[in-house]
């Protein structure tokens, strides 16, 4: 494994408001490479500084195409013993250490440019990616830091495993507790406990040095299986009857320290910092993501219940001004929240009087669900008119994937239009769509778009 950074220019203040916390990115380029944990294959990670409210961002940069996928919760899928990313058929595979290691040194904006498909492991731990980002240094930037203060509980079990965010009684943060409970293994993992509060500034020196771990049926299985076989006990953390086969714990406490390094990587993956005390037992990535997406749910509704408060909602007329579309094929009906490059969310009000009732089964009257479709598809086109690089320029569909007509949208439901975008390019480009009545996905489909001219004929 190596690590450099190379200097890059300083970001540049203006005023944010007293005693806000400011964002912050990494002061110049570093890079980290090295074998993937779980493949093996050799990797290199260039984090490079990003403007504000940019976020987390990885891009696949081995492929032909380069694929960008935001670091969302919303974009992981589930897969054993590590955190992926996906955007279409493109998986950048176990970034949680490097998410822990941004999260725990206060990085809210990164680009991170992957050469290959899983991120380079080192040790098992965080600290690679720690001393990186420590070497080419930290800047404040223009912008106050995105927060979100929990005030419900959120709780997500599965058998004897949980993971629940409390409400904190003061800000600062979010504050993890671990309780690693091995039951009938207890003899090689005895039961153990650990905090983390980022009040105490401790990360680098009490959670990121901690070291992924396995029991050695866990890691001969993984073997089998065709994973970690480039891995060895004196690289990473086997654990045998006697404790760690030829190697040595860093501390006494080291897999329930390594436990609390995922839960801060994974859930850093809300893109918001969440002020609340998370608690888990037995929780692993698949329990994390549950709940990271949980919090992500609460923190969309909450901005844009403030966008409609300030005023930043759209309403046909601009929606008009922006769209190509006009009657009865404008299917959007106002625009709740739209964050350029991200994430747009909208409404279409169903009512009897649309005219593709009269004649689509006019005994049981069911919107279709190539409308359905097109509807997303417009919310997809609106926040893709947003960009910079989009500006002047309309979203023509390219293609569908992954379409799924799950629920009958009928007269007198209003459908919520969410969109993400996957990746873009001044060409084309791909949102995550879902279509929602109430709290029942009615669609979802991943929408590609060919960028052209106004006037194009």
């Amino acid at each position: 494994m190596t690590a450099s950074a190379a200097p890059l220019p300083a970001a540049t203040d203006r005023a944010v408001p007293s005693g806000s916390p400011r964002q912050r990115t990494v002061a110049a380029q570093a890079s980290v490479g090295g074998k993937g944990l779980m493949l093996g294959r050799e990797a290199t990670l260039t984090i490079l500084p990003a403007p504000p409210d940019h976020g987390i961002v990885f891009e696949r940069t081995d492929l032909e195409r380069p694929v960008v996928i935001p670091a969302l919760v919303s974009n992981v899928i589930p897969n054993p013993r590590r955190t992926t990313l996906k955007a279409g058929q493109v998986t950048i595979e176990t970034v949680e250490h490097c998410m822990s290691a941004l999260r725990g040194l206060g990085i809210d904006n990164a680009l991170l440019r992957l050469h290959g498909p899983e991120l380079p492991c080192g040790d098992g731990s965080a600290m690679p990616f720690v001393d990186a980002i420590r070497a080419a240094g930290v800047a404040d930037q223009d912008a106050p830091r995105r927060t979100f203060r929990l005030t419900e509980t959120v709780s997500v079990h599965e058998g004897d495993a949980s993971i629940t965010a409390i409400p904190a009684e003061s800000p600062g943060g979010m504050r993890v507790m671990y309780d690693l409970d091995y039951g009938r293994n207890a003899q090689r993992i005895p039961h153990q406990a650990w905090s983390f509060d980022p009040a105490r500034d401790d990360y680098v020196s009490e959670i990121a040095p901690a070291r992924t771990f396995s029991l050695k049926e866990e890691a001969e299985a993984l073997w089998q299986a065709g994973l970690c076989r480039h891995l060895t006990p004196r690289d990473v953390l086997v654990i045998g009857d006697e404790g760690p086969i030829q190697n040595e714990y860093r501390f006494p406490e080291e897999p329930v320290r390594h436990k609390v390094l995922d839960a801060i990587g994974d859930l850093a993956l809300v893109g918001t910092v969440i002020e609340c005390q998370v608690v888990a037992n037995r929780s692993g990535h698949g329990l994390n993501r549950q709940l990271g997406m949980k919090l992500l749910r609460l923190v969309q509704r909450e901005r844009q219940s403030r966008m409609l408060l300030e005023g930043r909602a759209m309403d046909a007329r601009a929606i008009g001004r922006l769209m190509p579309h006009r009657y009865p094929m404008l299917l959007v009906d106002r625009v709740l929240s739209l964050e350029p490059g991200r994430r747009a969310v909208g409404v279409k009000n169903v009512s009897i009087n649309e005219p593709f009732f009269p004649g689509h089964y006019p005994g049981t009257p069911i919107m279709p669900g190539v409308l359905i479709v097109e509807a997303l598809a417009q919310m997809g086109g609106l926040l893709l008119s947003q960009t910079l690089e989009h500006t002047g320029k309309v979203a023509v569909l390219l293609s569908l994937d992954k379409v799924k007509l799950r629920k009958a949208v009928t007269p007198g439901d209003q459908l919520l239009l969410e969109v993400e975008a996957m990746r873009a390019t001044s060409r084309s480009a791909a949102v995550k769509a879902r279509a929602m009545v109430g709290e029942k996905v009615a669609a979802e489909a991943e929408i590609r778009f060919m960028m052209v001219d106004q006037d194009f004929e």
